[in-house]
C-alpha cells in the first residue's frame, strides 16, 4: 500500500511538471490560476492519501490498554512531521484520517492569561456555553468561543498541570491531568481525527492520544490513560450569578482570531457530521443529539438531551453509587449561527452525586425548579444549592462529558 501512494503522489508530481511546461505558452492571467491551483494540489495530496482507500473501516478498539499487532501503516507522508513512534499503536491506522490543518495548525494556547468575572462580562452573551473546571478552591471559565479556535488549553492549577480540550466536531469539552509517571506533557493538535475526534499529541514523546477518550493511541504511550478532571458546561449567565471569584480565560491568546464568532456555523442541525469516517452511525437518535455522558469508577452511561429536555432530573445508580442528573434550558449551541450568543437553545446539562456530609437526597422538579425532598432547598444547574435550608452548600460532581451521538455511539463499538 505504502508503495501504491508513492508511486501515485510521485506520477501526479511528473504530470503537473510537464503541465507548467504547458502553461509558459498561456496568457497570464490563466498562467496564475493555473498555478495557484497547481500549488493547492501539491498541497492537499499528501493529505487526501493518507486515507485513500478508508471507505469501510473495522470497528472501534476495545477500551483497553491492549496494542494492535497489526495496526496497518501509518499514514502516508506523516514521518515528515512526527518523530512519534508508529510501532506501537492501540487503534488501526485506516481509522485515521487528516482534517485538513497541518500539525499545530490549530495552536493550542500554552500560555493563557486570565481576567474576573466582571471585566469578561463586556464580551461574552449570556447564553453562551462556557467550560468551568472547580479544581480544590480555583474556579476556572474556558468560554467555547475561545476554545473552539484552539481546542487546547494548556494551564497549571495549584500546581497541577492540566489539558483543556474541546472538539467542535464532537462537541466534547474535556479536562486532563496532564501527568503520565509524574511526568508533565504539554498537548497541541495533530490535525488528524479518528471517527471525526480530535487527536491530541503531547511535545515531550508526541504519543497520539484520543481526545474523547483520554487514550494514548499512537507512540510511546500507546494503551496509557490521562486522568479525567470533572467539568460542567454552564451558560454564561451562571457564573455571573454565582462565581464572582472566578478566573475567565482572556481574548488575548497571542492569537488574532474573531472570538465570539462560530467558524462551524450550521454545523450542528445538518444531516451528517462534518469529516466523520468510521462505524455505521445507529439510528437510535439523530446523529446531532446532545449526550451528557457521566463516568463513574470506569463505567459510563450516557443520557439523551432529548429525554433529560422532557423529565428535568433523573435519579439513577452507575457503578454502584447513586447519581441524579439535572437539566435546564438556556444555553445555546455553539456550533449553530454565526454569533454564538445568537444560537439556538439547546439547554445544558450535569450529573451529581446526590448527597452533603453522608446525608442522601431525593431530587424533583416542581415545574419551575429544582428541589431537594428533604429540605425542600432550591438547587441550580451547577449544583449549588441557592435558597433554603441548605443554601451555599454544594454537591460533588462525577466525571461528565457532553457528546453528540454519533461520536458516542462509535467510541463503544
Amino acid at each position: 500500500m505504502v508503495l501504491f501512494y508513492i508511486s501515485y503522489y510521485y506520477t501526479s508530481l511528473f504530470f503537473l511538471f510537464v503541465f507548467t511546461m504547458f502553461i509558459f505558452r498561456t496568457e497570464v492571467r490563466m498562467r496564475l490560476t493555473i498555478l495557484s491551483t497547481l500549488f493547492f494540489a501539491l498541497l492537499i495530496l499528501p493529505s487526501f492519501t493518507e486515507n485513500l482507500d478508508g471507505k469501510s473501516f473495522p470497528p472501534a478498539d476495545p477500551s483497553s490498554t491492549a496494542l494492535v499487532s497489526n495496526p496497518g501503516d501509518p499514514p502516508f507522508g506523516i514521518q515528515r512531521e512526527f518523530s512519534t513512534d508508529f510501532s506501537r499503536s492501540a487503534v488501526h491506522y485506516e481509522t485515521i484520517f487528516s482534517g485538513g490543518p497541518p500539525k499545530d495548525g490549530i495552536p493550542s494556547i500554552d500560555a493563557p492569561v486570565f481576567v474576573s468575572v466582571q471585566k469578561a462580562d463586556e464580551w461574552m452573551g449570556d447564553s453562551e456555553p462556557v467550560l468551568v473546571l472547580r479544581f480544590q478552591d480555583t474556579v476556572r471559565v474556558y468560554p467555547l468561543q475561545i476554545l473552539m479556535w484552539h481546542e487546547i488549553v494548556n494551564d497549571t492549577l495549584n500546581g497541577i498541570p492540566v489539558a483543556v480540550s474541546y472538539c467542535p466536531l464532537c462537541n466534547t469539552g474535556i479536562v486532563f491531568e496532564s501527568l503520565i509517571d509524574g511526568r508533565a506533557l504539554q498537548f497541541g493538535t495533530t490535525g488528524r481525527l479518528r471517527f471525526g475526534n480530535l487527536i491530541m499529541y503531547d511535545r515531550q514523546t508526541e504519543t497520539w492520544w484520543q481526545q474523547a477518550s483520554g487514550e494514548g493511541i499512537v507512540g510511546m504511550y500507546a494503551g496509557r490513560q490521562l486522568k479525567f478532571l470533572p467539568v460542567t458546561i454552564l451558560p454564561w449567565r451562571e457564573i455571573m450569578k454565582g462565581n464572582q471569584d472566578a478566573q475567565v480565560l482572556s481574548r488575548k491568546t497571542g492569537y488574532s482570531r474573531p472570538y465570539g464568532e462560530n467558524p462551524y456555523q450550521g454545523y450542528d442541525t445538518g444531516d451528517t457530521p462534518f469529516l466523520y469516517r468510521g462505524p455505521e452511525i445507529a439510528e437510535e437518535y439523530n446523529p446531532f443529539e446532545r449526550l451528557l455522558v457521566v463516568r463513574v469508577d470506569g463505567q459510563e452511561k450516557a443520557y439523551a438531551f432529548s429525554r433529560l429536555r422532557e423529565e428535568k432530573v433523573i435519579q439513577e445508580t452507575l457503578a454502584g453509587r447513586k447519581i441524579v442528573i439535572f437539566y435546564q434550558s438556556g444555553a445555546s449551541s455553539a456550533l449553530d449561527t454565526r454569533r454564538i450568543e445568537d444560537g439556538r437553545d439547546t439547554g445544558t446539562a450535569q450529573a451529581y452525586f446526590p448527597h452533603i456530609g453522608g446525608r442522601g437526597l431525593f431530587f424533583y422538579h416542581d415545574g419551575m425548579n429544582i428541589r431537594d425532598q428533604e429540605t425542600g432547598s432550591i438547587w441550580d444547574i451547577g449544583g449549588t444549592a441557592i435558597r433554603g435550608k441548605l443554601k451555599n452548600t454544594r454537591l460533588d460532581s462525577p466525571v461528565t462529558i457532553n457528546h453528540f451521538w454519533f461520536s458516542w455511539s462509535a467510541f463503544q463499538k
